[in-house]
């Protein structure tokens, strides 16, 4: 997984995701898809490969963390790295976030103007799948 570019982004709030869409658009230069519900984004993840997922926390019907489970049942998104965006971040709410596997939140309310580096910052700080080693560098 290499450059940042893609980024499914699920958010119910028309007005936040709208923002964030944005900012992460004009500012960032991301490509960003996004979905206003969790059965949505399910369909969309079908037909995109994005490089880092984006999810509310709570949203109707799935909220964020079911939908990270369904998400993550689909082959080409099981590795996807996801951020939870969300206003609860008790200490326990991170640590579910975290065992349902994101590499991290951003707490809401966003701040536009620093949304982009939350994001990148949380991107360049993911752990990192080990790259299989080529014969060459088992032979050194």
């Amino acid at each position: 997984m290499g450059k940042l570019q893609t980024i499914l982004y699920v958010e119910d709030d028309l007005h936040v995701r709208t923002t964030a869409k944005l900012v992460l658009e004009v500012i960032g230069k991301y490509d960003v898809c996004e979905c206003a519900s969790g059965e949505e984004a399910l369909q969309l993840a079908r037909e995109i490969a994005p490089d880092l997922v984006l999810l509310d926390v709570m949203m109707p019907e799935l909220d964020g963390i079911q939908l990270l489970h369904a998400l993550r049942r689909l082959p080409h998104m099981a590795d996807v790295p996801a951020l939870f965006v969300t206003a609860r971040t008790s200490a326990y709410d991170i640590e579910r976030y975290m065992e349902a596997g994101a590499i991290g939140i951003i707490p809401k309310p966003l701040v536009p103007l620093r949304l982009t580096d939350q994001l990148r910052t949380a991107w360049e700080q993911r752990p990192r799948m080990a790259l299989p080693q080529t014969p060459g560098e088992l032979a050194a």
